[in-house]
């Protein structure tokens, strides 16, 4: 047993749960929609219609979504830890900005329109979102000493500046390309097929390697800078590495899916009073959580008012913003780290 307590039946338990609630999650949310599904008219072979709703609608959504959810959990476990601040999400740093200021140009230029060999508003919104991590890594850097305090000031200013530049791009937008900016900075997973799915994990995947290596410091990073040197942890080098996995990862995902909040808050909140601050038992759980979350919020975003389908991020906000207020009046009672 480690000085934190993590044994590996406690670590079986918390991450078999998690598991068995996405592969619940996995199995039951493609069934589930405004048009029932017959499951062996569908299993029966192509050419029927559940067999197209279940595997060519569904059925693609649905791991879309849990790889998102994943993904962004993920990140929300590395923002938090770096920044010391348990109310950190993956949006905290700009990258949710810059991907959208990407794609509200990219819809203000009408490239939506365009036949490019890969779809423009994604590829614009991807652009946009690693300019942020650069140029907020390159202002970080310009301090000879590099903090998260710092990284934290370069990301806030970042996104005021691509929140202006939003305004500014869809003040001079028409309805339609205004509608269509609305839409898209909603978030949602209305996808069909299996073609994100690719690019989004080869974006991702480095992203999740540089997490994965340095998440044996995340414990002591925690605590405070001072400590972790006095550990033996490169400060400098574990945040910037955290910071560009965890950033590579979120832009990942917002560039196919538009800003989806609240998932990285969530979701490592709720199991870091579950099973512990950890973060070799916090980070895998989050990751199994995450996907079940958001393909649950899913589910409820194309069934609640069906035939009509609500943005995810709409059901993640309402669902996030109460859970905001609870964990604001609870952070004088609760330890987080």
């Amino acid at each position: 047993m480690s000085s934190l307590g993590l044994t590996a039946r406690r670590a079986s338990l918390a991450i078999g749960g998690c598991g068995a609630l996405l592969a619940l999650a996995l199995l039951l949310a493609p069934l589930i929609g405004p048009r029932p599904v017959d499951l062996a008219l569908a299993l029966a072979g192509p050419g029927t219609p559940d067999h197209d709703i279940l595997f060519g609608a569904r059925l693609p959504r649905t791991l879309f979504a849990a790889l998102a959810g994943a993904l962004l959990a993920a990140a929300g476990v590395s923002y938090q830890a770096v920044l010391r601040n348990p109310l950190a999400s993956p949006f905290t740093l700009g990258v949710s900005g810059g991907a959208s200021l990407g794609a509200v140009i990219a819809l203000r230029l009408g490239w939506d329109r365009v036949a490019f060999p890969l779809p423009a508003v994604p590829m614009a919104a991807l652009a946009g979102a690693l300019g942020v991590v650069a140029l907020v890594a390159a202002l970080a850097r310009s301090r000879r000493r590099f903090s998260p305090l710092t990284l934290l000031l370069a990301g806030v200013i970042v996104n005021f500046i691509c929140s202006g530049l939003i305004l500014l791009v869809h003040y001079q937008a028409d309805l339609t390309q205004s509608f269509l900016m609305v839409r898209w900075t909603m978030g949602a997973l209305d996808l069909f097929g299996y073609q994100p799915l690719a690019p989004a994990l080869a974006i991702a995947l480095p992203g999740v390697v540089l997490l994965a290596a340095t998440l044996r410091h995340l414990n002591v990073m925690s605590v405070g800078e001072d400590w972790a040197r006095s550990r033996g942890t490169d400060v400098r080098r574990v945040a910037a590495r955290q910071y560009l996995g965890a950033s590579l990862i979120t832009a990942a995902v917002v560039a196919h899916t538009g800003p989806i909040g609240f998932v990285g808050l969530i979701v490592p909140h709720t199991l870091r009073l579950i099973v512990g601050a950890d973060h070799r038992l916090l980070f895998p759980t989050s990751l199994l959580a995450g996907a079940a979350f958001l393909v649950a919020c899913d589910t409820v975003a194309r069934t609640v008012l069906a035939p009509v389908e609500l943005p995810v991020g709409v059901i993640t906000a309402l669902l996030g913003g109460p859970f905001f207020l609870w964990l604001l009046l609870a952070r004088s009672r609760e330890v987080f780290f």
